[in-house]
């Protein structure tokens, strides 16, 4: 992480998840790493993206901590107790489309509103998880319908952001950023724990890919190799 300032300060939100809790480790353990919060439902600050002010009030608290270097939105959901990701049109209903894009697109569309000012002015890196399945281009499977749909719409909402806070803050990076297929509760229904790799693992390749990314990298969608992806 020799991109960013010695005594860095970092922000997971979504810490309680599998990568989240990942990245809160990785982070800590990093000696140029002076602090790293993480948020979650049963944080202090709360964050709750079936709570719209919680988000709010959790990036005013944190405001008057100071700036963050690093800031990655890592909550996301495929499937609940409820449901499992749509193989047809019958599938689709309003419960699932909503539920899905709450948490996937809605509460990171509030983070960036609310969590984008926290960025330090000479080296701030604001990373949104997102899914390679989201491309547009790269669909050739199909099904899926509310999860793909809302990582596509979570990348557009992350590019017109990024585009925006650029005006204000030159040197910010704002990305969509692909895990790939990580061993972790969400990934677990579909062979994530054969094909998958450690959290920990995965963590440290997306954390290198953020390290090398400047301002001239700002509103892109990669993988947690550094590639390009399609949207």
């Amino acid at each position: 992480m020799n991109s960013f300032p010695d005594g860095f300060r970092a922000l997971i939100l979504g810490a309680s998840g599998g990568i989240g809790q990942a990245f809160v480790q990785s982070l800590q353990a990093n000696p140029r790493c002076a602090q790293v919060v993480g948020l979650h439902r049963q944080s202090h600050p709360r964050l709750d993206f079936d709570d719209e002010a919680s988000i709010g009030a959790a990036a005013e608290q944190l405001h008057a901590t100071g700036k963050f270097h690093l800031i990655i939105n890592a909550a996301g959901v495929l499937h609940t107790a409820d449901f499992m990701p749509e193989k047809k049109l019958g599938d689709l209903s309003y419960a699932q489309l909503e539920a899905t894009f709450r948490v996937n697109t809605f509460g990171p569309a509030l983070v960036l509103r609310h969590f984008s000012a926290l960025l330090d002015r000479q080296r701030g890196v604001l990373a949104v998880i997102s899914a390679k399945v989201g491309s547009i281009e790269d669909n050739r499977l199909g099904g899926w319908y509310s999860y793909r749909a809302s990582k596509a719409a979570l990348n557009m909402l992350m590019k017109t952001a990024a585009i925006e806070v650029k005006r204000g803050n030159p040197q910010a990076v704002l990305v969509s950023l692909h895990p790939g297929t990580v061993t972790t509760g969400l990934s677990k229904p579909f062979k994530g724990d054969q094909i998958g790799r450690p959290a920990r693992v995965a963590v440290q390749e997306m954390l290198e890919t953020l390290n090398q990314l400047n301002p001239a990298d700002t509103g892109a969608f990669v993988s947690y190799q550094g590639e390009r992806l399609p949207w």
